[in-house]
């Protein structure tokens, strides 16, 4: 009987041995995820930039010829109830005369062209435009109802838009960019 081995469990069958390296694969997976987590976590962004995806203004108050700045993302965003003459003079704008011929609206394809109802809020509500208020040469902050076309006029270097935001003079490359945005209701713009 000397060439009998006994082992501890049915033949074939989980050992006390298989039991305990289960336990601790396990228990070191758990491990792993519990020292992970926190590097995973920090990587998320924070509750004031979520609160920022997106914002809503009501612009009940702003009269036609009116526009009022709000802040979206730490940018400026211009927001202008354009008058029906400014309406009517944007959409005489030839595509030839303009510098830069692309919409850069968030909300249309990017082929669409920066024609006065691209660049507004649509069908019906095309006196109102909605842009992100940087120029496009050096990020600076135009001034609204200014400059030689009655839209914005970055004084810094002279870019010249027109109630369109699209430019018409100066340096500046393009038009000022069109964020996503839709109106929520007959008085509130969703932007973001």
């Amino acid at each position: 009987m000397s060439g009998h081995e006994t082992t501890s469990g049915a033949e074939g069958g989980p050992t006390r041995r298989d039991f305990l390296y289960l336990t601790t694969g396990m228990a070191s997976a758990v491990g792993a995820v519990a020292v992970a987590w926190p590097f995973i976590d920090q990587m998320r962004p924070d509750a004031s930039t979520l609160a920022l995806a997106s914002i809503e203004v009501d612009v009940a108050a702003v009269e036609p010829g009116m526009s009022l700045t709000v802040k979206w993302r730490g940018k400026p965003v211009f927001i202008r109830n354009r008058t029906p003459e400014e309406v009517e003079a944007g959409k005489k704008v030839e595509m030839s005369d303009l510098k830069d011929p692309v919409a850069r609206n968030a909300n249309l394809p990017a082929d669409a062209t920066a024609s006065d109802i691209d660049r507004s809020a649509g069908e019906g509500k095309e006196n109102w435009i909605v842009m992100i208020g940087s120029c496009t040469h050096l990020g600076c902050v135009p001034l609204g109802q200014a400059g030689d076309f009655g839209g914005w006029f970055c004084p810094c270097h002279g870019s010249h838009y027109d109630t369109a935001g699209r430019i018409r003079k100066g340096p500046a490359p393009r038009n000022l960019d069109v964020p996503v945005f839709s109106f929520v209701s007959d008085t509130v713009i969703k932007i973001g």
